[in-house]
């Protein structure tokens, strides 16, 4: 039987979050073998090859004075500034617990767009921003005996990922997405290449290590493809939710991977977050003002 628009979005969008998260869990695992900056470099090189050949296909390389301009210029900083923190809170945060906290990332980009932008919000999304931000401060635990600090580099990540998707709103429509996916793969893995040294220089890598990184960059790829195509196949109100499968396969992940058990309030202050989320984005629907939708809405990964 053949399957509905809808359903086919949806399933797709689910695969594209777990490439995500099967991306996110090798670098963690890869991240006890080298550092996070040599993790950035090596993945990005595979991640470099792999982009390049694509955008030669489709025709898509552009003269580098294409982009510069400011919106791209945002979007490199955003991207650097969120993958450094993003690496950082992943390699000592519980998987649940990092994809827990991104999964405000919406709900940032909704009040960026109305501070920056000056998009119209309503009294009902900003007390799904509020609530949103509650759950995030449930997960970190500021104050207490189960507060990490790194948990507030997760924090950090999500605003640079917010400025990020914003400035991707402004960047001219004439530029080719996939020069600027290449353009972002090379400035991220020349930022790994700088903090390499700083975070204890250069390791050996095993094979091991290498195949993962590749698999990654592999995995990066196809989830980004993947979530194009849900976007594309079905309605954005019927697809654009599944993101949030990224909790799930982060849970699943995290407990078979690496023995994390979530707690009771980092369930409690993720389900706060995901239900603000998805009520945002119901109002944004109802408003016919999609802020979060058109965007990513999902973390760094050097792409």
């Amino acid at each position: 039987m053949a399957l509905s628009p809808n359903i086919r979005g949806s399933l797709i969008m689910a695969t594209a979050m777990a490439a995500f998260t099967i991306n996110d869990s090798i670098t963690k695992a890869v991240s006890a073998e080298i550092n996070f900056g040599q993790v950035m470099l090596v993945r990005g090189l595979f991640a470099i090859v792999l982009v390049a050949a694509l955008a030669l296909h489709q025709r898509a390389l552009r003269p580098l004075r294409t982009v510069m301009t400011a919106p791209v210029a945002l979007r490199v900083v955003g991207e650097v500034g969120g993958t450094i923190s993003f690496m950082a809170a992943l390699t000592h945060l519980p998987l649940a617990n990092t994809s827990a906290i991104f999964q405000a990332l919406p709900l940032a980009i909704t009040l960026g767009a109305a501070l920056v932008f000056r998009e119209p919000v309503g009294w009902r999304r900003w007390l799904a921003i509020a609530a949103g931000f509650v759950g995030m401060l449930i997960i970190v635990r500021p104050g207490i005996a189960g507060f990490n600090q790194f948990s507030l580099l997760a924090l950090v990540s999500v605003a640079f990922c917010a400025l990020r998707d914003l400035s991707t709103k402004k960047i001219p429509a004439q530029i080719p997405s996939l020069f600027i996916t290449l353009l972002m793969t090379v400035t991220v893995t020349s930022a790994g290449a700088v903090i390499l040294f700083p975070l204890g220089g250069w390791t050996p890598p095993s094979n091991h290590a290498l195949g993962m990184l590749a698999l990654a960059a592999v995995l990066v790829l196809i989830g980004y493809q993947c979530m194009i195509v849900a976007l594309r196949s079905g309605d954005i109100s019927a697809v654009a939710p599944f993101r949030y499968s990224a909790l799930l396969w982060a849970m699943l992940l995290g407990y078979f991977m690496f023995g994390d058990k979530p707690d009771g309030m980092m369930l409690l202050g993720a389900s706060i977050i995901v239900s603000s989320g998805l009520y945002a984005f119901y109002r944004e629907r109802v408003r016919a003002r999609p802020v979060a939708a058109s965007t990513s809405g999902i973390p760094p990964d050097g792409l």
